[in-house]
């Protein structure tokens, strides 16, 4: 991150988020999440497994399809294809209230009638598809529509009259089965889409975790006090930034960060156990430059009785919490952003925090940002004055230590 400038932007809307400056009648990959319309309920079936079995075991995690999931699923695996054979359906998961796939568009996209489309027009028609067969399945007939003689209300035929078409949803009174819109990245490079399909592997095991850990493996809102006062961190950050900052930067700040009763607080995600042990704060200056090798050397031989704490900013901060987590030792990072609702973190810090090695905390109200989005100065210092605050101990400590 370029810590010089703090502009964010939000995405452009289409069939929900999409991401920006792409044109989706062009050939290319995209994963696709599609949720269902009610997240409360999980009408796709349920996780079932052993977390700790790994993949390919007869009892690894996996998703036990309903009879609605099997067709969702098979709509997936058939009807795009079909109707456009230029589309591919490669790695996917049917959850139990939502889908991942991946889609592959190997040449332009064409309708039946020849004409030139896109990739939200087949994901509107797959939508479509998948809400007749499922207001089949749960016998939900179109308004005006009789029973057939000598039947009470159920299924609706499997064809309907010639010229007949079934009218909106809005207009019927039933629900739909997804929600309006999908979310999709569009995988650039191969490292990308190899991540993304990992992701989508993992998904039922990432549920089975988050389902065995609830209070660990979801964001918890404002539970991690740091006894930070604003006027102590705009104090800071006017003696540390320098012409970094203004009144208008500092409102900025304060605006994003989560406060209570006038003081900075933290969401969570994992065992917040963690902070109360001892905690030493990892910040890298750049007048400590030459002393880096020493300073790694002691927070990583700290770590054996304490738990590091960094906003992982800098890349010698990156460094030393890297060498701990891999052997063995217990880390808190802070973010540069807050959780959305639906935090989805890497697989490895998934099972950190279920082994209680990484707690995650963010100062910050959760913001759209793209990949290429900036951090500022002021962010980043903010960052490293909650660290310090969290583990109430300069981060010069290290320097101490003969």
């Amino acid at each position: 991150m370029n810590p010089d400038n703090n502009t964010t932007s939000k995405p452009e809307k289409h069939m929900g988020w999409r991401g920006s400056r792409k044109n989706y009648c062009w050939p290319g990959t995209y994963h696709i999440t599609i949720s269902v319309a009610e997240r409360s309920q999980q009408p796709f079936g349920y996780i079932v497994g052993d977390v700790s079995k790994p993949d390919g075991d007869p009892l690894a995690p996996r998703v036990f399809l309903s009879e609605v999931g099997k067709m969702v699923e098979q709509e997936l695996l058939n009807s795009i294809h079909s109707h456009y054979p230029m589309i591919e359906i490669h790695d996917y998961v049917v959850m139990p209230d939502h889908l991942h796939f991946i889609v592959v568009v190997r040449r332009p996209i064409i309708s039946s009638n020849g004409r030139e489309t896109h990739l939200g027009q087949v994901i509107a028609g797959f939508k479509k598809g998948c809400n007749r067969r499922y207001w089949e399945l749960t016998g939900q007939r179109w308004q005006g529509e009789p029973a057939e003689a000598g039947r009470d209300a159920g299924p609706l035929p499997a064809v309907r009259p010639q010229g007949s078409r079934p009218p909106s949803t809005a207009s019927t009174g039933r629900p739909p089965l997804f929600s309006y819109g999908y979310v999709d990245v569009m995988p650039l490079k191969e490292g990308q889409l190899e991540r993304q399909r990992e992701y989508i592997r993992n998904n039922p095991r990432y549920r089975l975790m988050r389902l065995s850990n609830p209070k660990w493996l979801l964001p918890q809102r404002a539970s991690v006090a740091t006894a930070l006062t604003l006027p102590a961190l705009k104090g800071y950050l006017q003696r540390e930034c320098g012409k970094h900052f203004d009144a208008d930067k500092w409102e900025t700040v304060r605006q994003r960060l989560l406060a209570e009763d006038n003081a900075v607080v933290c969401d969570s995600y994992g065992n917040r156990e963690l902070l109360n042990g001892r905690l030493l704060p990892v910040v890298c200056h750049r007048k400590d430059a030459g002393l880096f090798e020493v300073q790694k050397t002691r927070c990583l031989a700290a770590a054996a009785g304490a738990v590091l704490v960094s906003a992982r900013i800098a890349k010698g901060e990156q460094d030393i919490i890297n060498a701990a987590i891999r052997q063995g030792c217990s880390v808190v990072t802070v973010e540069d952003n807050g959780f959305p609702s639906l935090y989805h973190p890497s697989e490895q810090r998934i099972d950190l925090c279920s082994k209680n090695k990484l707690l995650i905390v963010s100062p910050w109200k959760y913001v759209y940002r793209r990949a290429a989005d900036t951090i500022s100065v002021i962010e980043c210092k903010t960052m490293n004055c909650v660290v310090q605050a969290l583990c109430r101990t300069k981060d010069s400590w290290w320097k101490s230590i003969g």
